[in-house]
């Protein structure tokens, strides 16, 4: 029997015959009850997570030159003939890779199979810390060992009620301590999701006596542009006198619908309420030579462009709200 076998009939008998808990969803003792799931799990504490691990590859210059191009890390010490390796590479150099692991110990797995059994299948890493007694240089063989060395008592967190899990790898080349890795993760059951909220609404528009109009013809899909009556020039946004001749008198054309953009903004932040960032908002110039502000929608936000032609259509955003937006692409 090897010593990982034996390890994993130690855990056994440390910690219960069998791996199957009450969901923890279900518990109903109180906060401060004894946790009998607990007393099981700190039998693990000091067994072998793996033993005589090797690394995948020997230490070598193009892992290092990697690692260094992807941290934007230019230290001379990572090159040349001389080279050694960056400390924070460590764990990299024991990692399962692709593959994963196998050399995982059955104390390890028996853990964890505790845990999945009594309902805390979520998993997240939380922290690690490193220390490194002495450089890792290429050609170096690597081989490590891997023990459980805390199991934490029951923890309630924002993302739910669980125990941290503490491993402490060993480092060695050529048999000599290179560095230790304490990983620590948390193993929790998720916490019950709020109830979610109704969608946002769309702010609603201001309405008043001297936009109602524009408004009105919004309802019936249709744009509408105030024309003063003694210039004949034309205006949008809606104003209750001519900016040109300063006339009260106006009446209406309809807009034919057909624009172009004639410059834009894309909106990442912040994310009101209704609105779901990034997105374009444009500044459109009508055929008619008015402008007018509003959303570019049927093209990827980063692809609006000045000049660009649009088309005219209203879009339903809630059951009494429609709005005109204008929808890329949109030559006759």
């Amino acid at each position: 029997m090897s010593g990982t076998e034996r390890a994993g009939a130690s855990a056994t008998e440390r910690a219960g015959a069998s791996a199957t808990e009450v969901p923890a969803g279900s518990r109903t003792e109180a906060p401060d009850a004894p946790d009998a799931l607990y007393e099981r799990l700190v039998a693990f504490q000091g067994l072998a997570a793996a033993t005589a691990g090797t690394g995948k590859d020997p230490v070598n210059l193009p892992m290092i030159r990697h690692w260094c191009e992807a941290m934007g890390d230019a230290h001379p010490a990572y090159r040349g003939p001389d080279a050694v390796a960056p400390p924070t590479m460590l764990q990299a150099w024991t990692m399962g890779g692709l593959s994963g692991h196998t050399d995982r110990s059955s104390a390890y797995e028996e853990l964890f199979a505790l845990l999945d059994g009594a309902g805390y299948t979520s998993v997240v890493a939380t922290d690690c810390e490193q220390e490194y007694p002495r450089p890792l240089r290429p050609g170096d063989e690597i081989g490590f060992d891997t023990v459980i060395e805390s199991v934490s008592e029951r923890k309630t967190t924002k993302l739910g009620t669980g125990y941290f899990v503490t491993t402490r790898t060993d480092v060695r080349a050529g048999g000599e301590l290179a560095g230790t890795h304490r990983f620590r993760i948390l193993k929790y059951a998720p916490a019950a999701r709020p109830p979610r909220k109704p969608p946002a609404r769309r702010p609603r528009p201001v309405i008043n006596r001297d936009n109602a109009g524009f408004w009105e013809g919004v309802a019936g899909h249709r744009l509408l542009i105030q024309r003063c009556g003694d210039c004949a020039a034309l205006r949008l946004p809606w104003l209750p006198g001519c900016a040109d001749c300063g006339s009260r008198e106006w009446d209406t054309v309809e807009a034919s619908g057909a624009g172009t953009v004639f410059s834009y903004v894309v909106m990442h932040h912040p994310p009101f309420p209704a609105f779901d960032p990034p997105y374009a908002v444009g500044l459109i110039e009508l055929a008619e030579g008015v402008r007018t502000i509003s959303n570019v929608v049927g093209v990827p936000y980063d692809k609006v462009r000045i000049g660009m032609p649009v088309r005219l259509e209203f879009l339903r955003v809630d059951e009494d709200l429609e709005l005109p937006v204008f929808r890329a692409g949109g030559e006759d």
